[in-house]
């Protein structure tokens, strides 16, 4: 298996792979964004330490089943190689409806088949009330390629 594009990577190429990730986790379906990953993908995401695609199903299973309403949005931070480093920026609602923006940095390795062999997330949260959202959905066509985060 296998998802160009391949590292090492351009700035050009970067942008694609940020992209394609940020379309798969918009989604919201596990099995989707699992494929982008290596069958034994290391992930360190807030607290918890994953290994293997399996468990990242199951964490995207919870997740989704806690944060309600997903979008997100992922721009390129820097690219070297196989490496890619990205921010983010994502909102959702939980079971109680209370809205958060949840803020943070990713960095990525690539294998030479272009799947994430690793992913180091470090993310903060924001209480929001509804009428201070600004994700909506999927990335619109007119937004593709234009960097789009306020940092507040």
């Amino acid at each position: 298996m296998s998802r160009p594009p391949f590292p090492p990577f351009t700035e050009e190429t970067a942008r694609v792979k940020v992209q394609a990730a940020e379309d798969a986790w918009n989604t919201r379906d596990p099995e989707k964004v699992a494929l982008a990953y290596t069958e034994d993908t290391v992930w360190r995401n807030r607290d918890e330490h994953l290994i293997g695609r399996a468990a990242v199903i199951d964490f995207l299973r919870r997740k989704w089943a806690r944060e309600l309403d997903y979008a997100l949005r992922k721009e390129l931070w820097a690219v070297l190689g196989n490496r890619i480093a990205v921010r983010f920026q994502y909102e959702s609602r939980d079971p109680s409806g209370q809205w958060w923006r949840s803020y943070g940095n990713e960095q990525w390795e690539f294998d030479e088949s272009g799947l994430m062999r690793r992913r180091e997330a470090s993310i903060n949260d924001v209480r929001i009330a509804e009428s201070e959202r600004r994700i909506f959905g999927a990335r619109s066509e007119e937004e593709r390629g234009v960097d789009v985060l306020p940092i507040f």
